[in-house]
């Protein structure tokens, strides 16, 4: 949803303009979606949350009852995680592993290591076999294969089916295999394949590449001869910012899935969405401070900017908003800035002409004091924003609905 849910709308308007910006998340709302998805898919496939979209420790916990784990890129997140959902399932994925972050996540019982290159693969044999001598790893081996039916073109991030940094070329699946068959690395045990290959894909693109994978992996297996229990065929479900109500079908992608699955009875499928789970329960909500005329067009200068909702710069798009308009009489015996014509240009604070919002918003009598809450903020938005540029004070984080029923509301 892109307007906000009454809960959140009456904790923006409760709120002193000091107070603002804010993010504000209705983990109710965010309940009620992971279990749609869970309903939506089927038994055999798995739900692993990305916490690189939101790692909120109380969406983290939100989501639990709905996902059967974790999928963390990071020594940081890997810590994090744990502290916040002690005892789920963790998959430790992301180019670029350390040392010290492999053995992190060896001491940590990690569940699944995604490995992304031959020499990633020969760390962490040397580090398993001095640090869980007793354990046997499960590897799902990342690949980045080539998709050649058009089910990428769509993607608005590509992180497989050309040339990228992620996953090993497919031509290194031989020896890879080799060394988890024959045995140079007992101690670890190839479980599956792993592709995330591309992102904003919807429903019937991303069955497409589904299938691609599961098929290159069973071919994998059967030419080497290996059992082949996992494959991961990544995340990536379109959320659509220019038209926030159309939503990614995941009553046809379960059932696709559904089919892949009874096609490969010996598998058990998983995915890795994270936008797509929590972008729609969070609201970032800000203040007019000021609307200017320049050229023939009318910004309206907000509390906050894209140093805290860098969304709208990284991905080139407005962000979708909601006006509340304020009931405060204007306090000020100077004239009440206000706009004139249809349109707003929404900006923040910084002094880069890149600190756009939203362009050409529809708010006629846009006047200062009035809140502007931007929705779709769920994911991707504070945890990747550059917080200390200008050194403005950071939002508050306001969290609706109980963590577990019958439990206080955090605020």
């Amino acid at each position: 949803m892109t307007t906000p849910t009454p809960a959140v709308r009456d904790r923006i308007r409760s709120l002193p303009p000091e107070e603002l910006p804010a993010y504000v998340y209705d983990l109710t709302a965010l309940r009620t979606h992971a279990a749609e998805v869970r309903a939506a898919l089927p038994e055999r496939v798995e739900l692993y949350y990305a916490a690189k979209a939101n790692p909120e420790p109380e969406i983290l916990d939100a989501l639990r009852p709905y996902v059967d784990g974790y999928e963390v890129s990071s020594g940081g997140e890997l810590a994090h995680v744990g502290k916040a959902v002690p005892g789920a399932p963790l998959a430790f994925g992301g180019p670029g592993k350390t040392p010290a972050e492999v053995a992190q996540a060896l001491e940590c019982g990690v569940e699944r290591f995604h490995v992304e290159s031959l020499y990633e693969l020969h760390m962490l044999a040397s580090l398993a076999s001095r640090l869980a001598p007793e354990r046997r790893i499960a590897v799902l081996a990342r690949f980045n294969l080539p998709v050649d039916d058009g089910s990428l073109d769509g993607s608005s991030l590509a992180m497989g089916g050309r040339p990228t940094p992620f996953g090993l070329d497919p031509g290194q699946a031989g020896e890879l295999v080799a060394l988890l068959t024959d045995g140079t690395y007992p101690h670890l045990e190839l479980r599956g394949i792993h592709a995330h290959l591309a992102s904003g894909l919807e429903a019937p693109e991303q069955l497409a590449v589904a299938e691609s994978i599961v098929t290159w992996a069973a071919a994998l297996a059967a030419e080497h001869r290996f059992p082949l229990s996992e494959v991961v065929v990544g995340g990536g479900m379109a959320v659509d910012y220019a038209a926030p109500e159309r939503r990614f079908d995941w009553t046809a992608y379960g059932a696709g899935l559904a089919r892949l699955a009874a096609a490969h009875p010996e598998l058990t499928l998983r995915i890795e969405p994270g936008r797509a789970l929590t972008a729609y329960c969070g609201w970032y909500a800000t203040e007019v401070l000021d609307v200017k005329h320049s050229h023939g067009e009318e910004f309206a200068v907000v509390r906050g900017g894209t140093h805290h909702l860098r969304t709208p710069a990284t991905k080139g798009h407005d962000q979708p908003c909601t006006v509340l308009p304020s009931d405060t009489p204007w306090p000020h015996p100077w004239p009440w800035p206000a706009a004139q014509g249809e349109l707003v240009t929404v900006t923040g604070q910084l002094c880069t002409p890149k600190d756009v919002l939203a362009r050409a918003v529809p708010a006629p009598g846009l006047r200062a004091g009035d809140r502007v809450v931007f929705g779709v903020a769920g994911a991707y938005a504070w945890n990747i924003s550059h917080h200390d540029f200008l050194m403005h004070p950071r939002p508050g984080f306001h969290f609706l609905g109980a963590a577990e029923p019958g439990a206080a509301e955090e605020a």
